[in-house]
């Protein structure tokens, strides 16, 4: 057996370990890089929700992810933008609320705030009847995309509180049955 050989079937075996692991996620070796905010976040097909045990949805504030979940197992990751870090009392916050929360029935194709000059498609409410929603990056007045926070995403945070996904993943989380738990976390 040749060294290149070995090789290759030392990085099959790790990978097939790393997919073992309770938690880790088939994204380990099936992100999208570089991030592009017309595609989805994985190369491999997005789960059918209402074929998952025990769907929920679970944020990482810190890590810029949205991971959906099947009871303990990761099934698919999403690239994200929650809000912002802000200063209050001497810490640092995000504009994201932590908790445990659940889908909304507010849900729809697109939106504009005048007040925030931007607003975005496929939203779905996650928290306070619509204050709090999973949606595609953000878009300007007459609905393109604005690059410049398109290029934020799954790096840093930058909503106001919102969770953005890419416009892919966006539509798919329209599908998402209300009253699936998600769970938001720092990290």
């Amino acid at each position: 057996m040749t060294i290149k050989k070995i090789l290759l079937l030392i990085t099959e075996v790790a990978a097939l370990f790393l997919l073992a692991l309770p938690g880790t996620a088939s994204a380990a070796s099936h992100m999208r890089t570089p991030i592009n905010y017309l595609k989805s976040s994985e190369t491999i097909p997005y789960p059918d929700i209402n074929k998952l045990k025990d769907p929920w949805v679970k944020v990482s504030i810190a890590k810029n992810r949205v991971y959906i979940m099947d009871g303990h197992r990761c099934v698919y990751t999403m690239y994200a933008s929650a809000g912002k870090y802000e200063s209050k009392h001497g810490k640092r916050v995000s504009a994201t609320p932590t908790g445990t929360f659940a889908i909304q029935d507010d849900r729809g194709a697109s939106f504009y705030n005048a007040a925030v000059k931007c607003g975005a498609n496929n939203y779905v409410s996650w928290h306070d009847n619509g204050a709090y929603l999973f949606h595609s990056i953000p878009t300007d007045k007459d609905g393109h995309y604005i690059k410049s926070e398109a290029a934020k995403l799954g790096k840093q945070t930058a909503s106001h509180g919102c969770v953005r996904l890419s416009v892919p993943d966006s539509k798919w989380m329209m599908n998402v049955p209300t009253g699936t738990k998600v769970v938001v976390q720092e990290n």
